[in-house]
């Protein structure tokens, strides 16, 4: 497993070591033991998946009381996949890192609780994976929309596609 450190503290990649031969791949997606040694000491209570077609854009969502730190990888397809500080104390609050994360690629990205997360598909469609460190809460969901100019994303795509709530966030100056 190969751990690289990314422009916003405690955001990291994981690039697991991969078995391929003629029949195709072996992979470990995880191991307390080696994630711990490595700083991720967390418990993981929930793992979720979604399925969105190309040019679907999800988040940037966040839980406000009970922030989640989040492993994600995508299973199927390719995604552009994004945190945003929202640490108040971080020297880096409000930029982001990105990265394409995908079914070939293999790399997993690592989101300590505190940041926003989003992603688009860039792929006809794609399965993206999700292990949590706290149960989700609708009540204590929150989000920023995409193209806040603060934040500055440069997303690879004009028009997503995007849910009718995700439409309503607000910027992050105006949380």
């Amino acid at each position: 497993m190969k751990i690289e450190t990314t422009n916003l503290t405690g955001v990291l990649v994981i690039t697991p070591e991969v078995f391929s031969d003629s029949r195709g791949f072996f992979l470990e997606s995880f191991s307390a033991k080696k994630y711990k040694e490595n700083g991720i000491n967390f418990d993981f209570v929930q793992d979720n998946i979604s399925r969105s077609s190309k040019g679907v854009l999800r988040g940037l969502h966040f839980q406000k009381a009970n922030p989640q730190g989040k492993l994600v990888s995508c299973l199927r397809g390719a995604v552009f996949d994004v945190a945003v500080d929202l640490r108040k104390d971080s020297n880096t609050f409000s930029n982001y890192f990105a990265i394409e994360l995908t079914d070939t690629n293999h790399k997993q990205l690592w989101i300590p609780p505190g940041f926003a997360h989003g992603f688009c598909v860039l792929s006809n469609s794609a399965d993206f994976h999700y292990k949590c460190t706290s149960f989700y809460d609708a009540k204590d969901e929150s989000g920023i929309i995409w193209n806040d100019p603060e934040i500055n994303i440069d997303w690879p795509i004009d028009n997503p596609l995007i849910s009718n709530k995700d439409r309503m966030l607000k910027k992050l100056s105006e949380l």
